[in-house]
């Protein structure tokens, strides 16, 4: 059997995240960052086990107050930021066992080199007692979706940028991706959100919810800014042979005057629910409902994440499971 991260909506031993802390990342959205944090440990741990990292005994103190009660481990490591999908191992199973594999992470092509956030990977797998198998390539867990069966959709905006791997054309990041990771066939999608600063994680954007199965926003309103990136990857999904069923986006999302990427795809299947971020538009009841017709059997739950996303990202983006 081939070492491969199995596909999400398979049992988890164990959800990894983090607690924001960084005065000087989050200012003044800080407080209500954590807020939303708690209440999506809150929403995971109902099904199964959260490791929380914390950077500083403060922030650590102030997790364990909002958390009080829920089935949480508490971990301290001064990481940079709350990425762990990205800055933390991805987790392989096979018939030897779980193992964990650990790429090299440059702040997203050169934009944020956070002290700390190049650790994260082994102090992540040694908490999870897995071995960590390290590769010298640039790759962010939230670049790529798989199920499981070999398949991956990535973007072209993230893993062919030249600020990754400037030395690595898709056929060589192919490879890497068979060789590292047991990935054998590529669906690449074109642009990612508008104003994403990861270049297009594709988990903003689509998402694989059963095996020949993608998920993918439709545009919300006549003012939607990614309309254009959904009408392609729609297109790019369904020539290459995939089942595709949409999702409503949020719609054109502001802030202080600028579009931000916020989305409703970046939700973390956990063993007993969905959480989905929501933030506040005319579409968020639309997209839970739509979401949870994909996963019967697990609850599916809405909770805003307007703070989060003022650092970067979502639900998805801070958690990294640990299969069963």
């Amino acid at each position: 059997m081939t070492a491969r991260q199995p596909a999400e909506w398979m049992p988890h031993a164990a959800c990894w995240t983090a607690f924001p802390s960084a005065d000087d990342l989050w200012e003044d959205d800080l407080a209500p960052a954590q807020a939303e944090v708690a209440a999506m440990v809150r929403a995971i741990a109902a099904s199964e086990r959260v490791e929380l990292l914390c950077a500083t005994e403060g922030a650590e103190a102030a997790a364990r107050a909002a958390l009080g009660g829920v089935n949480v481990g508490f971990h301290r490591y001064a990481f940079g930021d709350i990425w762990l999908r990205d800055t933390g191992p991805l987790f392989l199973s096979s018939a030897h066992g779980l193992a964990a594999a650990g790429f090299r992470f440059n702040g997203w092509g050169g934009k944020y080199d956070l002290a700390g956030d190049d650790g994260v990977a082994a102090f992540v797998a040694d908490g999870a007692d897995v071995p960590l198998v390290r590769h010298a390539w640039v790759l962010e867990g939230g670049a790529i979706e798989v199920d499981g069966e070999g398949l991956c959709v990535t973007t072209e905006a993230c893993l062919l940028n030249p600020n990754r791997n400037p030395h690595m054309d898709r056929f060589e990041v192919e490879s890497h991706l068979r060789r590292d990771l047991g990935l054998e066939r590529v669906l690449w999608l074109g642009d990612g959100l508008l104003n994403d600063h990861t270049d297009g994680h594709v988990d903003n954007l689509a998402r694989l919810v059963a095996p020949g199965v993608l998920a993918l926003p439709h545009a919300s309103g006549t003012d939607d800014p990614n309309a254009d990136a959904f009408a392609d990857a729609h297109d790019r999904a369904r020539d290459f042979g995939l089942d595709v069923v949409t999702i409503p986006s949020p719609g054109r999302v502001e802030v202080d005057g600028e579009v931000v990427p916020a989305s409703h795809m970046n939700w973390y299947v956990a063993n007993g629910c969905v959480v989905v971020p929501v933030y506040g538009t005319a579409y968020d009841d639309a997209a839970v409902a739509a979401v949870a017709a994909l996963f019967p059997g697990r609850d599916c739950i809405g909770l805003r994440a307007n703070h989060i996303l003022t650092g970067g990202g979502s639900f998805h983006c801070i958690t990294q499971q640990v299969p069963a």
